[in-house]
């Protein structure tokens, strides 16, 4: 799939109902996909498969994500500059 498909596909699934949330994913997105290895790439596509209540919550620090592999992604994109 052509790259400018993909970023035009991912960036309508950045469109969470959650201000806060879209701009988390629409950061990431917009920053460091480009870049992004492989691994971290997948990590970010699971973490776009997630409930919203979840990532929320996740996100908010109210509940410790249960999937410790989308961890060190989850502390990248909160730490990424607006």
């Amino acid at each position: 799939m052509e790259e400018d498909v993909l970023l035009k596909k991912l960036r309508w699934r950045c469109r969470r109902g959650m201000r806060e949330l879209d701009q988390l994913f629409g950061r990431y997105l917009d920053h460091e996909w480009s870049t992004a290895p492989t691994q971290e790439r997948e990590v970010f596509l699971f973490l776009l498969d997630c409930e919203d209540d979840k990532l929320w919550r996740w996100f908010m620090g109210y509940e410790a994500c249960p999937h410790a592999h989308a961890i060190p992604l989850m502390q990248k994109i909160l730490a990424l500059k607006p």
